[in-house]
């Protein structure tokens, strides 16, 4: 599984999504989109219409992580209108599995999150039904915040869950993700990064993203976990 990044447009300038996007799409692998609907985190974004017009202009695919409550009646929209990957936060899923299900088949690629304090054994069960997991590495609702070193445990407990289900499941990290924390997060068992302020606060994003990329592939290189498979 090779390295990717998903530049988060969280921390980009909303009046100039198109250019913000654009800005990005030759290094990176996706656009994350952050979903809240000011219940399930405290904090309000964007939502579905946001999401339609950005399909119509991106280059890339959009990697959706919906913070919202009820994601069992409203996360299949986001996958019906393009999205090719969308993540739910399982604390909120009333029916993971078949939300899981739901999304697949509609053609994108379904994600599970966790928030920090969220352990993966409840739930690793549900693996099999999914394409991702998403790992919190700071409380969701705002970008800009600092990296929680508590997390990496749980990261590397979950690549471990991953390898004994023997499936192909991404392992993404989204939370204070930067050139000083990435290789941590690599070596610990992530795949896919999210990155906010750490691409658009750099004068270069297309530099930033390469830059990550390298920090994130020479760590895996070097990981137990990558060379045990």
């Amino acid at each position: 599984m090779a390295v990717q990044i998903s530049p988060s447009i969280l921390n980009s300038d909303f009046a100039r999504l198109a250019d913000e996007v654009a800005a990005i799409s030759a290094a990176a692998d996706w656009v994350h989109v952050d979903v809240m609907d000011n219940h399930f985190v405290p904090n309000l974004t964007l939502g579905l219409p946001i999401v339609e017009s950005l399909l119509k202009v991106s280059e890339l695919p959009l990697d959706c992580h919906l913070m919202i409550q009820d994601p069992d009646r409203w996360a299949p929209a986001y996958a019906e209108a393009g999205a090719r990957s969308v993540t739910f936060h399982v604390e909120a899923a009333a029916a993971p599995i078949r939300l899981a299900r739901s999304l697949r088949a509609a053609g994108a690629r379904a994600g599970m999150a966790l928030k920090p304090a969220t352990p993966i054994e409840p739930y690793e069960d549900l693996l099999p039904e999914l394409d991702m997991v998403l790992i919190m590495s700071v409380e969701p609702g705002f970008g800009g915040q600092k990296f929680l070193e508590t997390v990496l445990p749980k990261v590397r407990r979950t690549r471990d869950a991953i390898a004994r289900h023997g499936g192909q499941i991404w392992l993404q990290m989204d939370g204070g993700v930067s050139a000083e924390t990435i290789e941590r997060c690599a070596d610990a068992g992530a795949d896919v990064f999210v990155a906010g302020s750490a691409v658009y606060a750099a004068e270069d994003r297309d530099r930033a993203v390469r830059e990550l990329r390298a920090l994130a592939e020479k760590a895996t290189s070097d990981s137990s976990w990558a060379c045990a498979h």
